[in-house]
């Protein structure tokens, strides 16, 4: 069986398109598969949402990312697992080529990145730049990785040491398995942040993370770009 992974916090108007998506795109490997949706003390209707789009849910009160896909997967019954973000789209060629990626012998894999959305020259750029090293380095992006059940477990799953950059120690460790497979189809992830913060606000808290190495991801403090839940508005709300 295929498990999804859907960590979620406060996600009512990005999740019921990212759930349909996973849906139409598990459906496809003609696999029984199931959507958990890890509702980390949503204030919204997140749950309501995912439980409406026959997700199961899984209430947890961590406000910690790496934790929340930890107990998503824990609580998953299937030997593949697919950790896909809340605001991310996923299509029919991820799941067959990831399921052919680990039938290959690849120990996981993610895939490259395309924003959605207006998203502002500067923003543009810095993703363009970003996108080309960061996957250069064959590294995958938490929006969406996929691994099976026994190497997520040989690799202690995601490090809970950290608040942030999680994707990146998960993927070496599994690299450590085996080959890491980036697919080239992109998936498709809400370009809010590049609308909702400033370039400077952006481009301080990720210098302060490289600069500041390991230790910056240990805590949530100066990571409200992950933490502090800003949200966009529904049209017209």
């Amino acid at each position: 069986m295929l498990s999804f992974v859907v960590p979620a916090f406060n996600e009512e108007l990005e999740l019921p398109a990212s759930l349909e998506a996973i849906r139409v795109a598990a459906e496809t490997a003609k696999q029984s598969f199931e959507i958990i949706v890890v509702d980390d003390a949503s204030s919204d209707t997140t749950a309501e949402v995912a439980r409406r789009a026959g997700a199961r849910v899984l209430p947890v009160s961590y406000r910690h990312i790496a934790a929340v896909r930890n107990a998503g997967a824990h609580a998953a019954g299937g030997d593949i697992l697919f950790f896909v973000d809340a605001d991310t789209r996923i299509q029919a060629a991820h799941v067959t080529g990831a399921l052919a990626a680990l039938e290959a012998g690849y120990s996981g894999g993610g895939a490259h990145v395309k924003a959605q959305g207006p998203i502002p020259l500067w923003g543009r750029i810095f993703i363009r730049i970003f996108c080309t090293i960061y996957f250069a380095l064959n590294l995958g992006a938490g929006a969406f990785l996929f691994t099976t059940r026994q190497n997520f477990l040989a690799v202690g799953g995601f490090d809970e040491q950290f608040f942030a950059g999680e994707e990146i120690y998960f993927t070496m460790a599994l690299k450590k398995l085996g080959r890491f497979k980036l697919l080239c189809e992109p998936i498709v992830t809400s370009g809010r942040k590049l609308r909702l913060y400033s370039g400077r606000t952006i481009l301080a808290r990720s210098l302060s993370i490289v600069l500041r190495g390991p230790q910056a991801a240990r805590s949530r403090e100066r990571l409200d770009l992950w933490y502090d839940g800003k949200r966009e508005k529904p049209i017209g709300g």
